[in-house]
């Protein structure tokens, strides 16, 4: 269940992230009111996870790490930011380092 917690609070921080890119600048209240509400939905999400006694080392790298991974896709994919062949390696150094802390865990 704590992970399906985490996976809730970085689907919800990913659509938080994406609507603050869309709020121009918090200047359009719906998209404000979905930046708010996203973010604080995410972080509630994520205090249950650890609750749950994740680690919190490996929770905050997986929810920070996968949430900036799809949002560096979202954002080539669907508002016209370029994905360089550095952003690439930098995004799969991010999954290894994910990956390494899961594995150091020891669970």
């Amino acid at each position: 269940m704590p992970w399906l917690l985490l996976a809730l609070a970085i689907t919800t921080e990913v659509l938080a992230t994406t609507a603050l890119k869309l709020s121009n600048g918090l200047t359009h209240l719906g998209w404000t009111i979905a930046v708010a509400a996203g973010y604080i939905t995410s972080f509630t999400l994520l205090s249950q996870a650890l609750k749950q006694h994740l680690d919190m080392g490996t929770a905050y790298a997986v929810w920070s790490g996968a949430g900036t991974a799809a949002i560096a896709l979202i954002g080539a994919t669907f508002m016209g930011e370029t994905l360089t062949p550095l952003k690439i390696g930098g995004i799969l150094l991010i999954i290894g380092g994910v990956v390494v802390l899961n594995l150091a865990g020891g669970h």
